[in-house]
């Protein structure tokens, strides 16, 4: 399929925005999670608990939802293709496999704020846990990963990028007469 330039523009723009916001929300979760780590003051974890799952559901999911479909839809609409290169084969499963761990992990959030808004009516706080950290740690190298693979777009067909390369190639021939 192909669009004017300057509608794949558009949607190159809908693409990098949503992924720089997901980048931007993990970094954000990332240093958030470290100072409930590392907070002398239970409170102070309480409140991260409380903050992070608004983060969560109303910052990070809607990102991750946009990057993937709109990366989706760039494929689609680009000469890239959704499985005819390995580097974007590879940076859709990649994202498809964050967005699915950020939709289970909302669970815990939940539970962790849920916790955190006990320990605000007098309960007790909640045990200052590393999950969070770790699930922002590890969103956040995915995500360095899907960048580094959409700059550096290493060379490698999928067996269907090499059937549609021939496909092409014995069509270009048949119209030139070769």
């Amino acid at each position: 399929m192909t669009l004017p330039v300057g509608m794949r523009r558009a949607g190159l723009l809908l693409h990098i925005a949503a992924s720089v916001g997901w980048l931007g929300a993990v970094a954000t979760s990332l240093v958030l999670a470290g100072l409930a780590v590392t907070a002398d003051d239970p409170r102070t974890a309480d409140a991260v608990y409380l903050l992070l799952r608004p983060l969560g559901w109303y910052v990070l999911v809607p990102f991750g939802i946009a990057s993937l479909v709109t990366g989706v839809m760039q494929s689609l609409i680009t000469v890239w293709g959704l499985v005819r290169h390995y580097w974007v084969l590879v940076k859709l499963v990649l994202t498809a496999f964050a967005v699915a761990v950020l939709l289970l992990y909302t669970r815990t959030l939940d539970a962790l704020a849920d916790a955190a808004r006990v320990a605000a009516d007098g309960g007790p706080s909640v045990t200052a846990t590393a999950s969070p950290l770790v699930h922002a740690a590890g969103a956040a190298i995915l995500l360095l990963v899907a960048l580094a693979l959409s700059v550096y777009k290493p060379r490698g067909l999928t067996p269907a990028g090499h059937r549609r390369r021939q496909h092409v190639g014995a069509d270009s021939a048949a119209n030139t007469g070769a």
